[in-house]
């Protein structure tokens, strides 16, 4: 009697506590559903853990009441549970006839047998996901792998990508080499589990309501049909780009670089008395005479200086006597001179002019009347000089 007695206890605590746990899973479902505040859920702290007559009580107290809710609240709770149901049916990779053979998710007529078949329906689908859990698993772990893929593949292709630092670059090549290698390999492992799969249940598995091996099948068909439009693309624009160079002529690949107005590079110049005059008289004119050019002047051989190429005569070292009235025409013209060498016949500038660019030939007339004199005062000077040179008296040997 007694070793019966304590089995039956035994088995009465066992009960107990199974019961306990249900209340709970219940009530903690209902909490969620009904939304209930964390405030009211800390006042049954204390009898969430346990399995005593006491605890057994207020669990079903508070299951009744919630329930009490639920029927109160019968839209929310219903909407809730659909919620529920589209994050099932996206793990198990349901497709859309599927979805829509359970047609009381379309259902708007809310009542106490709407929501009784919606419990049963999550309750189903629970089961479904927890038992086969391993294979969407490794379906999921294709997707995304998938996914990842085409990512990379559109980056290689980008043509921005060459401005990325940091070795990003390498780094998304070796994971898109390795993803494509990884791809078929899973593919295979997933291929062999949903066979058993299909044979053990007798049904066939669908992904996103077509076979596994078919969807995939598909996904790579697609990929190679992308890759191939854009093959033909750049082809078409790189035929239609040299058509128009047949026609038009080959545009240069670097642009020539343009030069800047007034940015020619300046000629040597030399500087006089601080100023700086272009030692290409055209462009100092051209300057000065606000675009008239005016070509330098040049400077004349002597009327009566002979034939160019003769050698000069050296004059002896000893003079006739000159004769009183060519003196006095020599000093007139020397005295014109004033400051002209005798050897070049170059005019010198006076030392208190500013030279500069308005200041060599401000008017085309002051141009005309000093390129007149200097001309003038060469020539006179020649003759002078051949003057000279008979009045002068030659030595006696």
């Amino acid at each position: 009697m007694v070793t019966m007695s304590c089995l039956q206890l035994e088995e009465q605590i066992q009960q107990n506590k199974i019961l306990c746990e249900e209340l709970r899973a219940k009530i903690v479902e209902l909490w969620e559903r009904l939304q209930i505040p964390e405030e009211e859920r800390q006042a049954l702290a204390v009898h969430m853990t346990g399995s005593k007559g006491k605890n057994i009580k207020a669990l079903q107290e508070e299951a009744d009441r919630l329930q009490e809710l639920k029927l109160q609240n019968i839209k929310n709770v219903i909407e809730v549970i659909r919620t529920e149901l589209v994050t099932y049916w996206d793990k198990c990779f349901y497709g859309n006839e599927q979805r829509q053979a359970f047609a009381p998710f379309y259902d708007e007529d809310y009542s106490e047998d709407l929501l009784s078949l919606h419990d049963a329906e999550i309750e189903r689908i629970k089961q479904y996901y927890e038992v086969h859990k391993e294979m969407f698993e490794g379906v999921q772990k294709w997707e995304e792998n998938w996914l990842l893929f085409l990512e990379l593949d559109k980056k290689a292709t980008d043509p921005n990508r060459f401005n990325n630092r940091g070795g990003n670059l390498l780094k998304e090549e070796k994971q898109r080499a390795k993803l494509q290698k990884t791809l078929p390999k899973l593919e295979e492992e997933l291929r062999v589990r949903i066979a058993a799969w299909e044979e053990e249940q007798g049904q066939e598995f669908f992904m996103n309501g077509k076979k596994f091996m078919d969807y995939v099948a598909e996904q790579w068909n697609q990929f190679n049909l992308e890759k191939e439009r854009e093959k033909q693309e750049r082809l078409i624009k790189k035929s239609r780009q040299l058509e128009e160079e047949m026609y038009y002529g080959s545009a240069p690949k670097t642009p020539n670089k343009r030069r800047v107005l007034g940015s020619t590079t300046p000629s040597k110049v030399r500087k006089l008395n601080g100023t700086s005059i272009s030692s290409t008289t055209n462009n100092t004119l051209r300057s000065a005479f606000s675009g008239t050019m005016c070509h330098s002047p040049v400077s004349r051989p002597p009327p009566s200086g002979g034939k160019p190429g003769l050698p000069m005569r050296t004059p002896s070292r000893t003079f006739k006597t000159p004769q009183p009235r060519r003196l006095d025409k020599n000093k007139e013209n020397m005295s014109q001179l004033n400051g002209t060498a005798m050897s070049g016949g170059c005019h010198t500038i006076p030392a208190h002019r500013n030279l500069s660019v308005n200041s060599v030939a401000s008017t085309y007339s002051e141009f005309a009347r000093d390129s007149t004199h200097i001309d003038s005062t060469t020539i006179c000077s020649s003759e002078n000089f051949q003057k000279l040179q008979e009045l002068t008296p030659t030595p006696e040997c």
